[in-house]
């Protein structure tokens, strides 16, 4: 039997401390000044303390540096240009055979195998545009995650994990049937721009759902901690690790877990129902 030194395992203890330290500066962090790819690289490093992830940040910045600006700029123009790089010459593509292998929401495995999940591709994208000074964001569409470039009149909407097409009125509202059932609209809010911090929870909201899928209640609350890290106002995700917790027997653990809910949750009724529950968990307690 291999068995660790224990020099290997503090420096993998090391390594994981500072690499949350990091992503608890990022949750304190403006929205804003987030590096969302950068972000995601250390989420993924969490799961492969012995990586070096100076390779893939040299691949980022490679991926930046061959992307060349259309003389006319236009949306059309950019994204033509975003997938001149991203697919023809470096090969990635949506993982369509095996969609749910959790490789396809690490970053770092996303650049080994050139393949993702729409999300991860999505951040690929965000990274190369915005290196070339382009206004690129997330969409709140439900179910597959889309882009929009460019502002005012000149915008496109590309799915990164088609080979980045643009999509046009037509094609959103058939994506919506597809996700949400035939008879499915395109509500306002799917178009809503999202920020750095809830592009990089509906990553690890990928992890989330398929290690619950897997009952692996371990590995669902490692990752609620790592959201809880970046995005340390979600009340929702305070709520989720209180219910964990509870349901483990950890008490203390759910009660500072609601503490937390109650304090960024907005909902009047949510509030006093987490008060009901603080009540119930402290006499359990006692």
């Amino acid at each position: 039997m291999c068995v660790d030194r224990p020099d290997k395992a503090a420096d993998g203890a090391a390594r994981r401390a500072d690499i949350e330290a990091m992503l608890d500066d990022v949750g304190r962090l403006p929205e804003e000044d987030i590096d969302l790819a950068g972000t995601a690289l250390l989420l993924a490093a969490l799961d492969r303390l012995e990586t070096s992830l100076d390779g893939y940040r040299d691949h980022l910045a490679t991926l930046v540096a061959e992307t060349s600006a259309p003389a006319d700029a236009v949306a059309a123009g950019c994204v033509a240009a975003l997938n001149a790089t991203i697919v023809e010459r470096h090969g990635y593509c949506g993982d369509h055979d095996t969609y749910d292998d959790p490789q396809n929401a690490d970053l770092t495995r996303v650049i080994d195998r050139r393949k993702g999940l729409p999300v991860a591709l999505g951040i690929l994208y965000i990274h190369v545009a915005r290196g070339q000074g382009w206004h690129m964001v997330g969409m709140n569409f439900p179910g597959h995650f889309l882009l929009l470039l460019g502002e005012g009149g000149g915008q496109a909407v590309v799915d990164p994990f088609n080979g980045g097409r643009i999509l046009d009125a037509r094609d959103l509202h058939d994506l919506a049937g597809r996700v949400l059932g035939a008879e499915a609209r395109v509500e306002p809010a799917y178009l809503r721009a999202v920020g750095n911090r809830d592009i990089l929870l509906r990553l690890l909201n990928n992890i989330k759902l398929r290690a619950i899928r897997e009952r692996q209640d371990d590995r669902v609350l490692t990752v609620l901690g790592r959201m809880a890290l970046i995005a340390p106002r979600s009340a929702t995700t305070w709520r989720e690790i209180a219910a964990l917790e509870s349901g483990r027997g950890n008490i203390k653990a759910a009660i500072t877990a609601l503490e937390t809910f109650h304090e960024y949750c907005v909902d009047a009724g949510e509030q006093d129902s987490a008060a009901e529950l603080l009540r119930q968990l402290k006499i359990r307690l006692n």
